[in-house]
Order: C-alpha cells, then sequence, then structure tokens
C-alpha cells in the first residue's frame, strides 16, 4: 500500500486546500529569490491548436520557484487555463458534499471498522497532530484517510495554498485568463466513495502506520517533481495497479482516458490553452501520453 499512500497524499492536498488562501502563493518566488526547478512539461499540437500538459504538485512549501522558464512560457501563450477541478472560493459551498459522501451512513463509528493495530496507528497519528479519534468516527474510512494525509503535510510545512494550482490559478486571475475544469468536485468524491470499504479500510490503516515517514515520503516526491523526473514519480505513483488494481483503475487510469478524450475534441477547436493535472496522470504505464498515443495523437515534452 506505500504506493496508494502516494495517490491518497495528492489527492487529499487538492480536494482539501482552502481555496481562499490561494491568493498569497503567486508573490512568494518574487519576495525572495529561491531555487529554479524544472518540472516537467509536455505539449500536443495540430496546425491550429497548441494544448500544453503540465504536472502538477498540488501541496508545496513554496520554497523552490518553478513557475518559471518554459511552464511560465507556456501559460503566457496559453488563452485559457484547465485544471482537474475548480473548487468554490467559499469553503461552505463543499459542506454538502462532505455531508453527503464523507460522512457514515451505517451508524457504525469508525474505529469499529479497524483492526486493533489501525486504532492504535490512528490514535497515534492524530495524536501527533493535537487532534482525537472523536474527529473521524463519524467518516468513512476513505474520508479520514484523506484528512490525516492532508493534517500530515500540514504537519511538514506542505499546503494546497502553495501548491501548484493555488500558484497557477493566481497568475491566471491576474493575467485576466479564464479557468475551467476537466472534472468537479463531486465527480473526484464519488470516485473515492465507490471504493469497497475493505479497500478504505486498507488505505485508512496504512496512511496512520505510515503518519511518521509522511516528511521523507514528501521530500522524495517533490524531488521528483522539482527535477522533472516522470520516471522516477511514476514507479512512486504508478505501483498502486499491484497493490490496489480497483484504486488504480478508479483514481489514475480511468481519468486517464476520459482526459485523453477530452484532449482529442479539444484539438478540433484552435488556440492555444493550459492543461495542469496532478503529475501522477503524466507519468508511467496508463498515463494520459500513453492513453492518446493509443489513438495516433503525440505528445512532446518541452525541453528547457
Amino acid at each position: 500500500m506505500r504506493k496508494t499512500l502516494k495517490t491518497v497524499i495528492l489527492a487529499a492536498s487538492f480536494l482539501l486546500a482552502p481555496p481562499a488562501l490561494a491568493q498569497a502563493a503567486a508573490p512568494a518566488a518574487a519576495a525572495a529569490k529561491l531555487p529554479d526547478t524544472d518540472p516537467a512539461l509536455w505539449v500536443v499540437k495540430d496546425k491550429d491548436t497548441t494544448i500544453y500538459l503540465f504536472g502538477t504538485f498540488h501541496a508545496l512549501d513554496g520554497k523552490t520557484d518553478w513557475f518559471n522558464d518554459e511552464v511560465k512560457a507556456a501559460f503566457d501563450r496559453s488563452s485559457k487555463v484547465y485544471f482537474e477541478i475548480v473548487k468554490p472560493e467559499n469553503p461552505m459551498a463543499m459542506a454538502p458534499l462532505v455531508q453527503k459522501y464523507w460522512m457514515a451512513t451505517d451508524g457504525k463509528p469508525l474505529s469499529s471498522k479497524l483492526s486493533e493495530k489501525g486504532r492504535k496507528d490512528l490514535e497515534a497519528a492524530l495524536k501527533s497532530v493535537g487532534g482525537t479519534t472523536a474527529m473521524v468516527e463519524p467518516m468513512k474510512p476513505f474520508a479520514a484517510s484523506m484528512m490525516l494525509a492532508a493534517l500530515g503535510m500540514q504537519k511538514v510545512g506542505k499546503t494546497g495554498e502553495q501548491g501548484a494550482e493555488a500558484v497557477i490559478t493566481e497568475a491566471a486571475k491576474a493575467a485576466g485568463k479564464p479557468v475551467d475544469q476537466l472534472e468537479t468536485v463531486e465527480y473526484q468524491m464519488q470516485l473515492f466513495d465507490q471504493l469497497p470499504e475493505p479497500e478504505q479500510v486498507k488505505m485508512l490503516e496504512y496512511t496512520a502506520a505510515t503518519f511518521g515517514d509522511m516528511e521523507k515520503t514528501f521530500a522524495r516526491m517533490t524531488k521528483a517533481w522539482n527535477d522533472g523526473d516522470s520516471d522516477g514519480l511514476a514507479a512512486m505513483m504508478n505501483e498502486t495497479e499491484n497493490q490496489s488494481p480497483a484504486m488504480h483503475r478508479l483514481l489514475l487510469t480511468g481519468r486517464n482516458e476520459n482526459w485523453a478524450k477530452w484532449i482529442e475534441n479539444r484539438l478540433k477547436e484552435p488556440g492555444t490553452v493550459f492543461v495542469a493535472v496532478g503529475a501522477g496522470h503524466l507519468a508511467g504505464k496508463g498515463s494520459v501520453q500513453d492513453q492518446l498515443a493509443k489513438t495516433g495523437v503525440k505528445t512532446e515534452r518541452v525541453k528547457y
């Protein structure tokens, strides 16, 4: 389940990050000279359409300047920006969806679904960030896992308001570029909710058991992202297929197929657009690029 945890970390950081805080993210690099990094960027084009594909990291610490060079140039050339989802600016708009998809309806407390070790690990993990099991007892296992992952990210200084989507969103606002989404928040919540409960329990128990390792996990993932090491990121992200085929299909390859179809259709319209999705979707077997290749659509890695 180690690779599954990485998928959950990225999803949690995107869904739980407070969108209102994004406004402070973009100027961070300008305030002080930060180390330059080169995350991976791809392009799909025909005679009158250009689609940039940028692999994002949803939660960052603002200690590097990645929004530069070819990434910034591609953004500047684009007339519109697409994300996986565009979250509502008012966090309270999420409340009905959280109630609908995150809260258990079977009347059983979350702890009753866990093994003895799982209960102890969850209690210890929450205690380390000043929480208690009471805060997750009404939740479905996947929801508790995502909340725990988000708390772990905050603990090690990684936040959604410093993440790639937040920075790009603020830049789009400043430039007057429209933003749109490939999915919806509700659709993403439905994906996790579709996982069989035993899979959700395994996810939560592993997240709790490895909570203390989250800083090392993030360090490895962000290094690969900063270096544009898509192969390294794929090795960490896409091994979920053997660990949990159901999760791999729901959260990665199935969505990649949908996005590849969207890109094919978008190529029928002229213009230049910037598509920013989680880096795990643009890495390794079953990636968006792989899905496009099946229909003869070529993607090229943009060179720095």
